[in-house]
């Protein structure tokens, strides 16, 4: 498949001494996403955000350059280029600092932004190559730092398949920690039966295969269905929500959740609303009090 036209970065991965060559494409999709365009109430009219000089009036995107504030009302004007004039080589290189175990970082520090870092040229295609293949036999990532977008930040290098994927990182003084909120989790101890029937409803909603490609964007897909409706003219109609049954209780809850879940990976179907709780989950869920170990799910 052709890859876009346009690069996102152009620069360098740089390991000690070793510089290769790279250029990064954006992982993260937005074509799907669908944009809402606000419009004035009365009468559907497009609202405009223009650009306002108190001296000149509406101005162009090209007529507006970016400044700071040194003290009220004085602005000096920074240029982009006068910045790259400060930057080195090494700014404009994927700074390997090291590599670390595959599950090192925790996934709270993702900050969801990706890109693939593909070889730029023929003189990086080898190099490249032996790197990545380096960390895939030695079962390590490796964290480094870049300059993308003006600002320098921290990322995860690993490989995925015959690329290597650059994910951002957030630094650890820009997530809050778990600590802050533990005292808010009061300490509970469980009778054994719960936790029985605990293991057990996990043992049977276990995925014998899983496939994230059959998860989609519910969202979109059912605004994109509001839009053709609304388009066409027709009522838009609330969906009934999907009755529950009444649970009085934990326990009540966990057997008859048991009893769903291994009749669903039995393939058997799913009992009716009205049928006892209690008595479905006796057929289908192993005692609590014997030491006997979980029905085994076909596939595990």
């Amino acid at each position: 498949m052709a890859l876009p036209s346009r690069t996102s970065w152009r620069g360098f991965l740089k390991l000690s001494l070793v510089s290769v060559p790279v250029k990064a494409f954006t992982a993260n999709e937005t074509s799907g996403e669908v944009h809402l365009n606000q419009l004035h109430k009365d009468c559907n009219s497009r609202i405009k955000y223009q650009k306002v000089c108190p001296e000149h009036g509406e101005v162009v995107s090209d007529a507006i350059v970016s400044g700071f504030e040194h003290k009220k009302g004085h602005y000096v004007v920074v240029d982009p280029d006068e910045v790259d004039k400060l930057r080195t080589k090494s700014d404009r290189a994927v700074s390997i600092d090291g590599f670390i175990p595959n599950d090192a970082i925790d996934p709270m520090y993702f900050a969801g932004k990706a890109h693939y870092l593909l070889p730029d040229g023929v003189a990086g295609e080898r190099p490249y190559a032996l790197l990545r293949q380096g960390m895939v036999k030695n079962g390590v990532c490796a964290i480094a730092q870049v300059v993308m977008s003006g600002r320098e930040q921290l990322v995860l290098l690993r490989p995925h398949g015959s690329l290597l994927v650059m994910t951002g990182l957030h630094y650890p003084q820009r997530v809050r920690k778990g600590a802050e909120f533990e005292s808010d989790v009061p300490a509970v101890t469980f009778k054994p039966e719960e936790e029985a029937l605990t293991n057990t409803l996990i043992a049977a909603s276990r995925l014998a295969q899983f496939d994230l490609g059959s998860y989609s964007d519910q969202y979109v897909t059912k605004l994109k269905k509001l839009i053709d409706m609304k388009v066409a003219g027709q009522e838009v109609v609330q969906v009934k929500d999907h009755e529950e049954p009444k649970i009085l209780n934990l326990m009540d809850a966990l057997k008859k959740s048991v009893a769903e879940a291994q009749a669903r990976a039995a393939g058997v179907p799913l009992p009716d609303a009205g049928e006892d709780a209690a008595a479905t989950a006796k057929k289908l869920a192993p005692s609590a009090g014997k030491k006997k170990g979980p029905r085994k799910v076909e596939g595990e």
